[in-house]
């Protein structure tokens, strides 16, 4: 199912009561408004790994930022989902600074990025704030920027069947309506995974609902809220396969949502 078509039917899915109990309770007792980045172990030694276990919720709250150095002059990361310090699985908000270039590189397991703020180069085109790429597995580029950029990147996530190299500009994007007055515009559906923007309205309210395959958003502008606490713009919320929530806006507000993506164990 994709978020088009769950945020366009009033038939809205429910887990299981009882699994929901649960997951509602790890959720507050995780304290997910606040909650801190942890750095895991794992039985390699890697000290490294960060986020990687998926059956916990996560936040990051743009005051929660920690910019670090990249290997490239002017590129700085703030980690969020991690396997490795520069290969395999991860999820970062990334800025250039003016005149600044990463070396070209390679995406074994293709690349996700949308572009927050500024423009974002590679040799291939311009993408200004708003865009939405999809760089498929085993696709190389060399990004730069000359006004600099910030952007929120998945990195080597995607199925090796998703071959699609995606670019949608925000004239090429496309809204329907959705549930109340919510505003959906689809960016990519395949298999399980689907991510699109959502807009909504001032004092809008949704559904509550669980989450097949998980879900993860980043608010784009204004402020999300639910029952486990308030994201301004730039935080970054991870929810689990079955996890569920009631959330509501008091202003404007648009999310990058991604759902359907994460292990369903």
């Amino acid at each position: 199912m994709t978020i088009l078509s769950l945020l366009m039917n009033s038939q809205v899915v429910f887990g299981a009561s009882d699994l929901a109990s649960v997951v509602d309770k790890t959720r507050a007792l995780a304290g997910l408004a606040g909650v801190e980045m942890e750095t895991e172990s794992n039985n390699t030694g890697d000290s490294l790994r960060l986020n990687m276990d998926f059956d916990e919720p996560v936040c990051m709250l743009p005051d929660q930022y920690e910019w670090v150095a990249s290997p490239a002059d002017g590129v700085a990361r703030v980690p969020l989902e991690r396997v490795s310090a520069e290969s395999g699985h991860k999820t970062s908000f990334v800025r250039f600074s003016p005149d600044s270039y990463f070396p070209a590189h390679a995406h074994p397991l293709g690349e996700e990025i949308y572009v927050l703020d500024g423009v974002f180069s590679d040799q291939y085109g311009d993408y200004p704030a708003g865009t939405y790429l999809r760089n498929p597995p085993g696709s190389r580029h060399r990004p730069h920027t000359k006004e600099g950029c910030t952007l929120f990147v998945k990195l080597d996530q995607f199925d090796l069947d998703d071959t699609e190299k995606v670019v949608l500009r925000p004239e090429d994007q496309r809204w329907r309506p959705g549930i109340g007055n919510l505003k959906v515009s689809q960016l990519h559906s395949f298999k399980t995974a689907s991510t699109a923007l959502v807009f909504w309205p001032a004092n809008e309210v949704f559904q509550r609902h669980a989450h097949w395959g998980g879900e993860e958003v980043v608010v784009l502008k204004g402020m999300f809220t639910d029952e486990y606490g308030q994201y301004p713009e730039g935080s970054w919320i991870r929810s689990p396969h079955l996890s569920e929530h009631f959330p509501r806006v008091e202003e404007e507000t648009l999310i990058l949502v991604k759902v359907g993506h994460l292990p369903q164990a």
